[in-house]
């Protein structure tokens, strides 16, 4: 859940308003209604990004990755920013694991800006 924390803070460093974080802290049964309501308060965003600590393989992103797709509006991008696919939960010694989290913070804050300057949404789990 700490990424959620990260995102908060280095948007707010880097005085980013037009990006949206939502945290999804409930997986099961998913918060279908919930979320697609959040997706149509932000009609003009195009990316909505799936960001998680855990390697691609090993978080939830493979197992939720359909709900998140079916709440998007029409014109909503489902993407991911995270860690690669690994047979490893953890980074092995601290300072590898700290530049993979500034790394996936950066990649979640920037996916879509560099595409376009509209609302994005972000998502976390926790």
């Amino acid at each position: 859940g700490k990424v959620y924390f990260d995102l908060i803070e280095e948007r707010a460093a880097r005085e980013l308003h037009d990006i949206a974080i939502v945290r999804i802290e409930q997986l099961h049964p998913f918060p279908r209604d919930v979320l697609t309501t959040i997706f149509t308060r932000y009609p003009r965003a195009n990316e909505a990004i799936w960001c998680q600590e855990e390697p691609k393989n090993q978080g939830a992103w493979y197992q939720i990755q359909h709900h998140i797709k079916d709440c998007t509006l029409p014109n909503q991008h489902l993407g991911y920013a995270g860690r690669e696919a690994s047979p490893s939960p953890a980074a092995g010694y601290y300072k590898l694991h700290l530049g993979q989290q500034t790394s996936l913070v950066n990649e979640a804050l920037s996916i879509a800006r560099q595409s376009s300057l509209e609302a994005q949404v972000k998502l976390s789990v926790n």
